[in-house]
Parts: C-alpha cells; sequence; structure tokens
C-alpha cells in the first residue's frame, strides 16, 4: 500500500493550510465562502467543507478527507521505494 496511505490512517489533527492544499493537489476545486473552504471534484459524489480552527483543521474533517482519499485511492503519482 502507498506510504500516503498509511501516514492517513494515523492522522488526527493537520494544519488548515496543508489540508487545503493537499485537496487541491489531488485535482479538487476550491471555493471560499467566509472561512469554510469548499472541495468538489467531477469523479466523486461527496463535497469536503473545511473550516479551520485558527490554523488547524477540525479533527472530524481530517477524518472526513482521509476517508475520501482512502476511499478513492487518491494517489500523488510517488512511489514509496
Amino acid at each position: 500500500m502507498h506510504l500516503l496511505f498509511d501516514k492517513l490512517e494515523k492522522i488526527t489533527f493537520y494544519k488548515g493550510v496543508g489540508l487545503c492544499n493537499l485537496l487541491k493537489a489531488f485535482g479538487f476545486d476550491e471555493r471560499i465562502r467566509g472561512d469554510h473552504h469548499i472541495f468538489s471534484k467531477n469523479e466523486i459524489d461527496e463535497i469536503l467543507n473545511l473550516q479551520p480552527i485558527g490554523s488547524k483543521s477540525k479533527a472530524y474533517q481530517v477524518k472526513q478527507v482521509r476517508n475520501i482519499i482512502l476511499k478513492y485511492k487518491f494517489n500523488l503519482g510517488v512511489d514509496d521505494e
């Protein structure tokens, strides 16, 4: 399994900006409404709504992102080796 997936299994808290950049790297479109960052992608049904607390993401939002990445097996094209 990809190293990123292994790390995502252990993530509980992540910097909000880093999480937004990760989603953008996976090709998600971002829309900002106030302090809400709304991410969507044509190939998936789910819409992710992130609202950082200061510079950190809420734990449940990190879990949602992790579950989407694992469900759709997103890959940044980097091998573990």
